[in-house]
């Protein structure tokens, strides 16, 4: 459509500068016509307007090349002759004024005659489309959105045809003015051979090959406007038998084309009239390179709207309009709120600018890039069909023995169970928390004496009663660790569970470009509540008992990442279903550390049922020097200041 709009531009332009030669042409021929007395001034008149023809600077002046060469040697032959032509008024008038005189008012007039008609109809064609775009979206009045449709339907024929019977003249008119710039002074050049027959016997013979080329020349000409005409016409009767399903908005049968970094078309931006007061305008936009521009109507080129580096682009509910989308600058000053006409072309324009966005123009195979972002996109989100194929090489808790993994039985070593699927793990769609958020009124209350935080995973006051004990514990450890995401899963006993929520947090975080994390401190208290800590504040985002702990695993090719699984139930409900949450961190240490560490609190909660298997167990663990329990290496004491910077980028 751009380019369309550009070239009927440059079309109208040549049209009237064209309108304007043959005025001064014809003007030239009517002296000639009128001026017997002053026959020698009109010619070399004229002689000087033929060259002025070259100097018109046609924008479409490619191929000319012939005819101002051509009338080169008529003003040549009009310079020699001025001194012998006397006017034969009824030949000049039938052969040389005439068909300029016909030319002008039959072709010139044609294509202003069919301008007009096509600014007609591409106004009732604005009109229907702006009472289609204020369409609500409630389906209660079938009948006037069908209405609507089949007006903008017949607007839309109405207009395709005007503007193939005027992009028709436009092209005929390309042909038309060389012969019409042609024939006139082959006729003039006729009469006065005619008139001074015995005294151009000489000249004639000198010219007779000149002009019978200038006749070839302008019946060639002829010809390919012949050709090109019924090529138009056959185009016409194609473009015409389309059905009407073609001209109604909102009926694309092609797919949404995701991978685009330039979009052209019409959108309806939203302009502020008043303090509360908006109106729609209908332009037409497109991209180049990283702006988006705007072309009124009328114009040649367009001008800049926006500067879309780093800018976000995101759907939203507008006046009660349909397919509406907005624009923020990176600073937040500027937005801009369009409308799109169809639920494709709304899906494509947002899927362009956050593709120019993020400067996929710059590279170096922009498209290439595109279609690759797109398809990492895609895989990221999509489930895969095994999990033996997407994790070759992951780790098998089942071959390394990992704290929380089922052992394999001799029964199992025989046969291998089926790869669970991942809708059975986890349910599609499932929403990913990137971060824990305490609401105020939790974040006073822990900084309140004696206040208690509610407890996300369903323990009573009597079970989180040890809490304020856990200092004085010595069966203790902490890990340095960065929180990357949660989500609640169907399975609390499937260690193929964790690598899943893994996997899908990890793929979300790069779709989203979320890179940034905050670091807390994960304490674990083997005689009391494990903790999640801020260690600039001290307050405690989630707490969790072991016993509730089902699965837990680090990753095989990612040593640092390390995920565990936590049962909760619905509050007041002792007996009702158990829900499961998948929450994954990324360690400063290994994963096996923190996997170990669960694992040994959950022997030391079991042994505590017996007091001998208790004491022995407490009698084969080292002593630090301050009298507490050795249970792993010291992470080099930033655990405990807190002096670790709180946003850091993930590895992960």
């Amino acid at each position: 459509q751009y380019k369309t709009r550009s070239l009927l531009s440059v079309f109208e332009e040549d049209a009237g500068t064209l309108t304007d030669y043959t005025n001064q042409l014809l003007q030239s021929m009517q002296r000639v016509f009128g001026a017997q007395n002053e026959m020698g001034l009109a010619t070399e008149q004229l002689s000087k307007q033929l060259l002025e023809y070259e100097k018109q600077n046609f924008a479409l002046g490619k191929g000319d090349e012939e005819v101002i060469s051509t009338l080169q040697h008529f003003a040549k032959v009009v310079d020699e002759l001025n001194a012998l032509h006397t006017e034969l008024a009824t030949q000049m008038a039938e052969r040389m004024v005439f068909p300029m005189v016909q030319f002008r008012e039959k072709d010139l007039t044609e294509i202003s005659t069919l301008k007009e008609i096509f600014g007609i109809a591409s106004d009732e064609h604005e009109a229907a489309m702006v009472k289609y775009s204020r369409l609500p979206k409630k389906k209660e009045n079938e009948k006037v959105k069908a209405e609507v449709v089949s007006e903008v339907a017949y607007a839309r024929r109405k207009q395709h045809q005007a503007s193939m019977q005027y992009y028709c003249a436009l092209n005929a008119l390309q042909y038309r003015k060389r012969v019409a710039m042609l024939e006139p002074m082959l006729g003039y050049m006729h009469a006065q051979m005619n008139f001074f027959r015995k005294g151009m016997d000489l000249v004639s013979k000198k010219m007779d090959s000149f002009l019978a080329s200038v006749s070839n020349m302008t019946q060639s000409i002829q010809a390919q406007l012949d050709t090109e005409a019924e090529s138009m016409r056959l185009s016409q009767r194609e473009l015409l038998s389309v059905e009407d399903t073609v001209y109604m908005p909102d009926r694309d049968r092609d797919p949404v084309n995701r991978t685009l970094i330039q979009k052209a078309g019409y959108l309806n931006i939203r302009n502020k009239t008043g303090l509360v007061t908006t109106a729609w305008d209908r332009l037409y936009f497109f991209t180049q390179g990283g702006n988006l521009m705007c072309q009124p109507r009328g114009a040649v080129a367009g001008g800049m709207v926006l500067d879309l580096d780093n800018s976000s682009v995101m759907a939203v509910e507008c006046e009660d309009r349909r397919y509406c989308f907005q624009i923020t600058s990176p600073t937040g000053k500027t937005s801009l709120i369009l409308q799109a006409e169809s639920k494709k072309e709304y899906e494509e324009w947002i899927c362009t600018l956050n593709n120019i966005s993020r400067q996929i123009y710059l590279t170096d195979n922009p498209e290439a890039v595109a279609i690759r972002l797109n398809q990492t996109a895609i895989q990221a989100v999509t489930p895969i069909t095994s999990f033996e194929k997407k994790h070759e090489g992951s780790p098998n808790p089942e071959s390394r023995a990992k704290p929380g993994s089922a052992r394999p039985s001799s029964d199992a070593s025989q046969q291998q169970p089926k790869a669970p699927e991942p809708e059975d793990l986890i349910a599609p769609g499932t929403p990913i928390q990137f971060d824990i958020m305490l609401p105020a009124s939790e974040f006073l209350d822990q900084n309140r004496a004696g206040g208690r935080r509610t407890n996300p995973f369903g323990e009573t006051e009597e079970e989180c009663s040890a809490d304020g004990e856990s200092d004085d514990s010595l069966l203790q450890q902490v890990f340095v660790v960065r929180f990357l995401g949660s989500m609640a899963v169907r399975s609390g006993h499937r260690p193929e569970v964790i690598y899943e929520a893994m996997r899908q947090v990890l793929a979300a975080r790069a779709i989203h470009n979320i890179f940034r994390t905050t670091e807390s401190h994960l304490m674990f208290d083997f005689s009391s509540v494990n903790r999640l800590i801020d260690p600039q504040t001290q307050v405690t985002r989630i707490s969790f008992q072991l016993q509730d702990v089902t699965q837990f695993a680090a990753h095989q090719e990612n040593g640092r990442l390390v995920g565990f699984v936590v049962e909760g139930r619905d509050w007041g409900e002792e007996q009702g279903e158990p829900t499961y949450s998948a929450f994954v961190f990324e360690s400063n240490t290994e994963g096996e550390k923190i996997c170990y560490t669960i694992s040994l609190g959950k022997e030391i909660t079991e042994a505590k049922k017996d007091p001998e298997a208790l004491a022995q167990l407490m009698k084969s663990m080292p002593l630090t020097t301050d009298g507490k329990f050795l249970l792993l290496e010291s992470e080099g004491g930033n655990a405990e200041n807190g002096s670790m910077p709180e946003d850091l980028e993930s590895e992960a």
